[in-house]
C-alpha cells in the first residue's frame, strides 16, 4: 500500500525517482526500493516524503479519513510499528538462513578432508606412461592441491560468518 501510495503521488506531481530522490537527500535506488516494497522509510523520512509530496502522512499510508492529529500519529505509529516488526522478521529469517548455509559448507568442507585423508592420492599410483591418465592424475593432483589450500580459509571464513550471524539475545 505504502509503496503503491508513493509512486502514484509522485507521478502525479511530475517527478522522477531521481528527482525526488535528490529532494530527499538519498539516491535513487532507495526511492526504487520504496516502490517496490523492499524496504521501508523511516517515520522520519516518511515525514520528509510527505513534504514533499505535499502528501498528508494518512494518505501516503493509504488513509483518507481525517481525524484529530494525535489519532493519526496514533494510527502512523502502529503502521510503523507493524512494518517494523515485519522487516525485523525478513532480517532474522534472512540470518538463520545464512547461518545454516553457513554451518552446511562446514560439513561439506570437513567430509571432503575425512573422505581425502581416508582415500590417501590414489592417483599418485597410477601409470602416466599413458596420456589420457596422466591427465586425469594431473588434474586431481591440481584439484586435490587447490582444495587442502583453499579449503581452510573458507573453513574459517564460514566459522567467523556463523559466529557472526548468531542470535543475539
Amino acid at each position: 500500500m505504502l509503496s503503491e501510495n508513493i509512486k502514484a503521488i509522485r507521478k502525479s506531481k511530475g517527478l522522477s525517482q531521481q528527482e525526488l530522490a535528490v529532494q530527499l537527500n538519498v539516491v535513487r535506488q532507495t526511492v526504487s526500493k520504496w516502490e517496490q516494497g523492499l524496504s521501508v522509510p523511516d517515520s522520519d523520512m516518511l515525514l520528509s516524503i510527505s513534504e514533499v509530496l505535499e502528501t498528508p502522512v494518512s494518505t501516503l499510508l493509504g488513509e483518507t479519513v481525517t481525524q484529530p492529529q494525535a489519532d493519526d500519529l496514533k494510527a502512523i505509529c502502529a503502521k510503523l510499528e507493524v512494518i517494523n516488526l515485519q522487516l525485523a522478521q525478513r532480517k532474522t529469517a534472512k540470518r538463520n538462513m545464512i547461518r545454516w548455509l553457513l554451518l552446511a559448507l562446514c560439513a561439506v568442507i570437513t567430509v571432503i578432508f575425512v573422505v581425502l585423508l581416508q582415500l590417501g592420492s590414489p592417483y599418485m599410483e597410477w601409470d602416466y606412461g599413458d596420456p589420457e591418465t596422466a591427465v586425469l592424475g594431473v588434474a586431481f593432483h591440481a584439484l586435490e592441491w587447490l582444495f587442502v589450500r583453499a579449503a581452510p580459509i573458507v573453513l574459517i571464513g564460514a566459522i567467523i560468518g556463523i559466529f557472526l550471524t548468531r542470535k543475539k539475545e
